[in-house]
């Protein structure tokens, strides 16, 4: 975001960034940590709990968010809306916006358990259409989660 312009600029719990520096932060944790020495669940549970989570948890999570992978189906007939050479971030920000219409039984952000459910939804689902996006525009057919 050149300049700045397009970027919201907030306090968060979350995350800290200070550019000048180099620090990214999240819930305390340099990133450089969390790369080395965590995987992306670790790092979900962390972003969602503001801890990292126990053996027993992670496996907890892990098995939560594995029932969740898969796309419903009709969600396939998104991907060949798109142009071959269409940007695969483009893809999946349409992918990802259609979730609610296919997922509406978690959509009330006042609703802890609802935003629960969406979170780990999304966590799920995300590295699916990053893959199927990928897989597109490359012309190669979808490969389904394991």
């Amino acid at each position: 975001d050149p300049g700045f312009t397009s970027t919201a600029s907030c306090d968060s719990t979350i995350t800290f960034i200070d550019g000048g520096k180099g620090e990214l932060l999240h819930r305390g944790y340099p990133i450089d940590q969390l790369a080395e020495k965590s995987h992306y669940l670790e790092v979900c549970y962390l972003l969602l709990y503001g801890e990292l989570p126990s053996p027993a948890q992670l496996e907890d999570f892990e098995s939560r968010v594995t029932n969740h992978t898969m796309l419903h189906e009709q969600m396939m007939n998104f991907f060949r809306g798109f142009r071959r050479d269409a940007h695969p971030m483009a893809v999946m920000v349409g992918v990802v916006g259609a979730m609610s219409a296919f997922y509406h039984d978690s959509t009330d952000i006042h609703d802890p358990w609802q935003r629960e459910v969406a979170s780990i939804r999304l966590i799920a689902k995300m590295p699916t259409i990053a893959a199927m996006a990928y897989k597109y525009t490359i012309g190669q057919p979808f490969i389904y989660p394991r």
